[in-house]
């Protein structure tokens, strides 16, 4: 396993950001359009500190914000009467949203985009290496 310094730094920036938008913003957009896109990226990030793996990484963020948007759906955090902590119930929400599903799904494409992105510049970087040292 590899340990990748720059997911930890982003996990802490995404997180404070997506504090400061439950706690400060209140809109109809960033708070639960644009904050839905980021926790998928923040999940992906706390998971790659030690995966290399960018598919399957990607994957079980997404499939973690669509779970946690079932629960939502069938009312889990009520039913169970983990409604009361306040935290929990922020953390799983309480609203079912197609919405959210689409915020998600546009985060974990973000992901591959930038992944890829920053694959093909390592390549084109090597090539580059080894064509000069030609």
């Amino acid at each position: 396993m590899h340990f990748h310094m720059k997911y930890p730094i982003a996990s802490v920036v995404l997180l404070a950001v997506e504090i400061c938008i439950a706690v400060f913003i209140h809109d109809q957009f960033i708070r639960p359009f644009f904050g839905d896109f980021l926790a998928v990226i923040f999940v992906y990030c706390g998971l790659r500190i030690f995966n290399q793996n960018i598919l399957k990484t990607a994957l079980l963020s997404l499939l973690i914000a669509y779970f946690i948007e079932i629960l939502q759906y069938f009312k889990f955090i009520e039913i169970t009467g983990l409604i009361k902590y306040k935290v929990l119930a922020i953390l799983i929400g309480n609203s079912f949203s197609w919405l959210d599903i689409l915020a998600y799904t546009l985060g974990f494409v973000f992901i591959l985009l930038i992944e890829n992105f920053e694959i093909l510049r390592i390549l084109c970087k090597l090539q580059f290496e080894t064509t000069k040292k030609r």
